[in-house]
């Protein structure tokens, strides 16, 4: 009997590793490496098509929303062999992942493959042996409503991206981009930050005392405690709580008669609280119970990785893939906290084994699917229908992974076990202090304090949270059994005091929390988000927080005053709930885009064509890129980089670009007028260059820190005898020509190395940039040889043969004999020396060639001889994984090589996914 052939596609070759050694023999597992195919850009369009309505966006905007598929030219190779393999199998299954992203796959790969035998689509999320054998099962058809919704979301993001980023390009800056929730996301940051920049503090004072009490009916239950002054004379005693950003108490507060403590009065209630008895007016005890946070889903993990691991969220996506496709945790893109029935069982059984039967919740528990949740159907938990514990899997991870899966196990344990529990005490004291104008006054303290008796859940794990702008630290210390009316010892009354704090900033861990919260894109986009947004320029980090350039000042207040509907919180939300709407079959893809893009006439509503071709010349780039800062001073964000334009400390009007470790809302009017002054035109000056006597200065330029000379203007006298000295030349016509008046000799000028400073350079270190390029020698064939510095860095120059050096110091130090031996290796690139790889990762299951990570002109990237990938902000040469070089390697041959304008070209489309279905 002939064997039955079975082909197996997956995304990723790591999966395919992994679902290969839970499959027989009769199984072919075959990854196609992400999308094989997508929107062209318009460039690449057939000539045909240009002209078109296909042209501007690589869809159809004129008809049914018909999008122009093309299958990428690094996967061409890809398709063949997927096709190869097609033709020996007898049937197909389509295994990626079970999101509306992996459904899309599954639909392109049936759609270019054509196949001729049966197919099913095979869902899972976690790769088990157990999972496996349950989905060869439990198969299904492509499901085409998943797939129109990420059409449509593709088509969407291609429509808005296409449509904004050129009206980016010709008020801002050229090269910028747009999109639909980066665009949101940015706002989002943009307003924190100007509420940072509005904010004012407000000074305020409390008083605080130690106090030591003992129970009367228990002696030996006594402690020293901590309570804050609440009242005096009735009044509450203001907290920061209490004052509104512009440093003023709020109106309700000052409605409910709050008293303002300044130093005088929190010095003098201090005092006088010292100097009299105090006692219990009441202790209140209530039970405290606390439950165990839901397990994983997509953003809870990314904020707990941040707030604990330091994690950012592309990193903790990256790791978590990794661990998904290695069999170790479900499926990472889900917004559902559900666990399966096995799950759950796992969970319990583990936590008695671990912790004993008391510390297992009495009935299992279950967590709700949050509102529209549809990406998956589980949360993010340890595979298997047992679980392995971090102990047992340390040997096979790597340091980022392991910690990471010790917190998805900690977290999915802990959801079952029991609810913690204690008591919360509250002790209110009371006092009547003699104030400095002899009346006595009324004066109430509070301490409170948890206790725990039962641990419970906490015996395993403890959610994390993040900065509260108002947290003064919870007081947990334990509180003696005091009762109403128990005197108490004063031991120190102190008084303090405070400014209010501006809002913090948002971390990547809070902005996927606000994001989420406001419905703003999907579990599957917040690290995506966060990466664009950082690495295109409009989001720079300080530690952990996320800060916005002034870039990003420009283009969210260009949306805001032109395209107010595309960055409203509320129309994105709507957006997300239609996608998920078309998922469900309840609403359709082409009417849908057609109400987005042409308007919705019955709503009075335009759409995003009759909008952004309203605009053009009536937006004011100069207004739109303009920040006023204050007295004056106009911040502006140009071409190379925001600059100031205002007086300076002595009224004179002056120009200063603006550092990148100036945070927008550190740029005061005293910190922009400091720059000003600092910077100003004619430069710091050095000193006198002794060989040429002219005046050595730096400056700050829009391409950085440079030093110069001040080369003196020529005298009348100077001029006269420069041109008396040129003979006397005549016109045809007999009438003698203008002398021309001397030229004036060009500066000397210099950058700075990056590793000096404008302020504190020194006239010697100034002198040495000036007289480079250097001459080192002349090698044999008395050829010279000279370092200097250029755009790409330090090299050395003989003849047209340039050689890179490593660092810019070299120039003044390398010898004749080292820059000898640097010619002597071959040459690399554009002029590099051969350097030694700074690690070796292994084979790339791809090329099946050796993976390296070297150190290049634009930093450190990896390459296996043929491809080179750079390596991401996020990723570390010391730490990153050989896993994470591979995927970096076929994240860059997925996207191919750079192409050429005049060579843009395509061949292979496909115009219609409704004519494909057809078939």
């Amino acid at each position: 009997m002939a064997t039955t052939r079975k082909l197996v596609i997956v995304e990723s070759p790591a999966k395919a590793r992994t679902i290969g050694g839970y499959l027989g023999d009769d199984f072919d597992v075959e990854a196609s490496v992400g999308h094989i195919r997508d929107l062209p850009q318009p460039s690449e369009l057939p000539a045909d098509m240009k002209k078109g309505p296909f042209g501007k966006f690589a869809v159809d905007v004129e008809g049914d929303f018909e999008p122009y598929y093309v299958v990428a030219s690094d996967k061409k190779k890809k398709v063949t062999e997927l096709k190869r393999a097609l033709k020996d199998s007898d049937e197909l299954y389509l295994a990626t992942d079970e999101d509306r992203e992996g459904e899309a796959i599954a639909w392109h790969l049936l759609d270019v493959l054509k196949p001729k035998v049966p197919v099913k689509r095979m869902v899972f999320h976690e790769i088990t042996r157990e999972a496996i054998a349950r989905a060869l099962e439990n198969t299904r058809d492509v499901d085409d409503r998943l797939v129109d919704a990420q059409e449509a979301r593709r088509i969407l993001d291609r429509l808005v991206g296409y449509e904004l980023s050129p009206l980016l390009w010709r008020k801002i800056k050229p090269g910028i981009s747009a999109g639909r929730v980066q665009s949101v996301a940015t706002r989002m940051v943009v307003e924190r930050e100007r509420e940072r920049m509005a904010f004012r503090a407000a000074s305020y004072w409390d008083v605080t005392g130690t106090f030591t009490g003992t129970s009367a009916e228990d002696p030996s239950d006594s402690g020293q405690f901590r309570a804050r002054l609440v009242t005096l004379g009735g009044k509450k005693i203001a907290t920061g709580r209490d004052f509104g950003d512009d440093g003023a108490l709020k109106a309700s507060a000052e409605k409910a008669g709050t008293l303002h403590l300044d130093e005088t009065v929190a010095t003098e209630v201090a005092t006088a609280l010292e100097q009299v008895p105090a006692h219990v007016v009441s202790m209140e005890t209530k039970p405290y119970t606390r439950r165990p946070a839901a397990p994983f889903t997509t953003s809870t993990l990314q904020q707990e990785a941040s707030r604990k691991l330091r994690m950012s969220s592309r990193e903790t996506m990256r790791t978590a893939q990794s661990l998904y496709e290695n069999g170790y945790i479900t499926y990472m893109r889900t917004d559902s906290p559900v666990l399966s029935s096995q799950a759950i069982s796992a969970a319990r059984r583990q936590a008695a084994e671990l912790y004993g039967q008391d510390y297992v919740n009495d009935k299992p528990r279950t967590y709700g699917k949050a509102k529209g949740a549809q990406e998956a159907h589980e949360a993010i938990r340890p595979a298997g229908d047992s679980f392995r514990t971090p102990g047992q899997v340390a040997g096979r991870l790597n340091p980022t992974e392991l910690k990471l899966y010790d917190l998805i196990w900690k977290r999915t344990v802990a959801s079952q076990m029991a609810d913690a529990r204690g008591s919360t005490a509250t002790i209110r004291l009371g006092a009547d202090p003699v104030l400095a104008d002899g009346n006595t006054t009324r004066a109430e303290l509070t301490a409170s304090g948890t206790v725990i008796t039962f641990r419970g859940f906490l015996a395993a794990y403890e959610e994390g949270r993040d900065a509260d702008r108002y947290d003064t630290g919870r007081d947990d210390a334990r509180l003696p059994a005091l009762k109403e009316g128990d005197a108490v010892v004063t031991d120190e009354v102190t008084a303090e005091g405070h400014e209010t704090t501006p809002p913090p900033r948002y971390t990547e861990a809070s902005l996927v929390k606000a994001m989420e919260e406001r419905g703003i894109g999907r579990p599957s986009t917040y690290a995506a988000t966060i990466s664009v947004i950082t690495d295109r320029g409009y989001v720079d980090r300080r530690g952990q927080a996320l800060v916005p350039t002034w870039l990003a000042f420009s283009v969210v207040r260009l949306l805001e005053l032109n395209l107010p509907r595309l960055v409203d919180y509320d129309f994105t939300a709507e957006m997300e709930t239609d996608l998920d709407r078309i998922a469900a079959g309840d609403e359709q893809r082409v009417d849908w885009l057609a109400r987005f893009y042409r308007g919705d006439d019955g709503a009075d509503r335009p759409g995003l064509r009759a909008l952004v071709a309203d605009l053009g010349d009536d937006i004011d780039a100069r207004a739109i890129n303009s920040i006023d800062i204050g007295e004056g001073i106009t911040l502006r964000v140009g071409r190379y980089g925001p600059y100031l334009e205002g007086p300076d400390e002595s009224g004179e009007q002056r120009r200063a670009s603006v550092p990148e470790d100036i945070a927008p809302d550190e740029l005061t009017v005293d910190v922009a007028r400091e720059l000003l002054t600092k910077q100003a035109d004619d430069g710091r000056e050095l000193g006198v260059d002794p060989e040429t006597g002219h005046t050595v200065v730096v400056k700050n330029g829009r391409f950085g820190p440079y030093v110069t000379e001040v080369i003196p203007e020529m005298t009348e006298e100077q001029i006269q005898a420069h041109l008396d000295a040129q003979p006397t030349e005549y016109y045809k016509n007999g009438k003698p020509k203008p002398k021309k008046k001397p030229a004036r000799p060009k500066p000397r000028t210099a950058s700075l190395f990056k590793s000096m400073q404008m302020e504190t350079v020194d006239l010697d270190q100034a002198l040495k940039l000036l007289s480079l390029p250097r001459v080192v020698g002349t090698d044999p064939d008395g050829v010279e040889i000279t370092a200097q510095n250029g755009r790409y860095g330090p090299y050395l120059k003989r003849g047209t043969d340039s050689r890179s050096l490593e660092t810019e110091e070299q120039i003044f130090d390398i010898t004749l004999e080292e820059a000898l031996a640097i010619y002597a290796q071959p040459k690399r690139g554009r002029g590099a020396t051969s350097r030694p790889p700074l690690r070796e990762l292994g084979e790339d299951p791809t090329s099946g060639k050796p993976v390296v990570v070297k150190d290049g002109r634009f930093g450190p990237y990896v390459t296996d001889g043929e491809t080179n990938a750079t390596l991401r902000r996020d990723d570390d040469v010391e730490s990153i994984t050989p896993e994470r070089g591979y995927e970096l390697l076929a994240e860059k041959r997925a996207r191919g090589p750079a192409k050429k304008p005049a060579r843009r070209r395509s061949s292979g489309g496909t115009r219609s996914r409704s004519t494909a279905k057809k078939g």
